[in-house]
């Protein structure tokens, strides 16, 4: 068994729910995409990827999760899926074994705005009650996960195919492999990381 915080779901008077975190070595949330980030998007195939008659997941994804996880961070996946609410997206996930390994979901269709939108960064920072520097964002969409994510003042990781230019900012690293991630987070040094 893992040392890695657990969040846990929690409402509010308000009625909102809220992740909550049972350590104080807690060191925020690492964001993924889902489509061709944790999870393959077959292009043959429609409709919700929970009801595909294949699905699979991205090679090192749950890896990388669990790497994530030990590091101290919360996991959570953002993701602006056109096809799946957020109950269909955990029914996929579970199919490749990939949900206990995550705290949340974040899909558009729920937020109400598509990434690269601040709207869909805001209110996932809102609902974590993260300021932006405790939050990474893991996506194989430069300009809709880390250009959308950077311009919230959220750092950014791009997994890039071999084929694209890395890039290297203050803000984003590049990797080709989710076997990278834990690394390019720790890159950051002390930065909330």
């Amino acid at each position: 068994m893992s040392d890695a915080p657990r969040a846990e779901h929690a409402e509010n008077a308000s009625g909102d729910v809220r992740i909550t975190h049972d350590t104080p070595a807690h060191r925020g949330c690492v964001l993924f995409d889902w489509g061709d980030t944790l999870m393959r998007d077959f292009p043959e195939f429609s409709g919700p990827m929970a009801e595909w008659p294949r699905v699979e997941s991205m090679p090192h994804a749950a890896e990388a999760l669990a790497a994530v996880r030990a590091a101290g961070w919360t996991t959570a996946l953002a993701t602006n899926a056109d096809d799946s609410d957020e109950a269909l997206i955990w029914r996929a996930l579970e199919r490749v074994g990939l949900a206990s390994l995550l705290d949340a979901v974040y899909c558009s269709r729920a937020l109400g705005h598509d990434k690269p939108a601040p709207e869909f960064f805001r209110a996932i920072l809102s609902d974590l009650a993260l300021d932006a520097e405790h939050v990474v964002m893991i996506g194989n969409s430069l300009p809709n996960d880390v250009l959308g994510a950077n311009a919230c003042g959220i750092r950014a990781i791009w997994l890039a195919s071999a084929r694209d230019i890395a890039v290297s900012a203050p803000l984003c690293r590049t990797v080709t492999s989710l076997a990278d991630v834990a690394t390019a987070i720790a890159a950051w040094g002390g930065e909330a990381a």
